[in-house]
């Protein structure tokens, strides 16, 4: 793709024991047809084959910690991006080809935009049945929705709204996106497919209990937020 500049973007990949998808997710990112990238890789202390199978990609950089949970591993990458853009990818979903090209067109079309999302096809591993949460979304019926994790973000914008909050385990996307809106950073949503997630035995959004009292939280926070600009006259 060549556009008005190409801008660095960097692809952050939380992952723990991995394994079974990580190749496959890393080679979708380096599939893209979009350059220049930075890849990182932050590893939240996996026990499988998850830093013998990244290191074998000798273009990502690699990062270890101890099991924090999804939002300290995604923060720990946005730390260490360089780029103008920052994108994310759990590692046992895929990217399609053209995902990080299509965003970043977007955004240099449309300069008053902070974050973009895009729509996913799901993929049910091993013939799954759909879980009971996999709701179709109101504009475009797609299952599941349009995923947070599907953003491409410039960092500025990610800057003014803070990364993602620790206290939460499930719902960390869907809170950090409120956060966003509420930091007055647009946000647009392509209509376009780019993006496949991975149903499987290990998702932790199977945790349906946890997730609503996580969702629930978010909703509070959004509120006092809401409350506390209404005082200050915002």
């Amino acid at each position: 793709m060549s556009g008005e500049k190409n801008s660095l973007v960097s692809v952050i990949v939380p992952v723990y024991n991995g394994e079974r998808f990580l190749t496959e997710a890393l080679d979708s990112i380096f599939a893209q047809d979009y350059r220049p990238i930075e890849v990182i890789v932050v590893d939240d202390g996996s026990s499988d084959r998850t830093p013998e199978i990244a290191r074998s990609f000798g273009e990502i950089r690699y990062l270890c910690q101890s099991n924090r949970g999804l939002a300290a591993t995604r923060n720990a990458g946005i730390r260490e991006a360089r780029g103008e853009f920052l994108a994310f990818l759990d590692a046992d979903d895929l990217m399609m080809a053209n995902k990080l090209s299509s965003q970043i067109k977007y955004l240099l079309d449309h300069p008053e935009v902070g974050c973009v999302l895009c729509r996913q096809r799901i993929l049910l591993e091993g013939n799954r049945s759909p879980p009971a949460w996999l709701k179709p979304d109101r504009i475009f019926g797609d299952p599941g929705g349009v995923p947070p994790g599907s953003a491409l973000v410039r960092k500025s914008a990610l800057e003014r709204a803070g990364g993602f909050d620790l206290s939460y385990r499930l719902a960390v996307g869907m809170e950090w996106l409120g956060r966003l809106r509420d930091s007055d950073i647009a946000v647009a949503v392509l209509p376009e497919v780019l993006m496949v997630r991975r149903i499987h035995d290990r998702n932790l959004t199977h945790q349906n209990r946890k997730l609503r009292e996580e969702l629930l939280q978010g909703l509070k926070s959004k509120m006092d937020r809401m409350r506390s600009r209404a005082r200050r006259g915002d």
